[in-house]
């Protein structure tokens, strides 16, 4: 199981077209906050069917989109 695993199938039974989580509802799912090394396990989401988006600092969101 990965790192981001938790966070990758709360995404997809989510189900929604796109939505946005803050990085402190991403701690509570994954039970650690999230780093810089988000971005280098990011790529694992499409597995699940969706992919993520914008990355915000200032509002401290990610964006999730549903693939085609």
């Amino acid at each position: 199981m990965g790192k981001y695993d938790a966070l990758w199938v709360h995404v997809r039974r989510d189900g929604r077209t796109g939505f946005q989580l803050s990085f402190d509802e991403i701690e509570a799912i994954l039970g650690f906050p999230i780093d810089h090394s988000f971005l280098n396990f990011k790529r694992e989401l499409l597995q699940y069917g969706y992919r993520v988006g914008r990355i915000s600092m200032k509002v401290k969101s990610v964006s999730f989109e549903k693939c085609e």
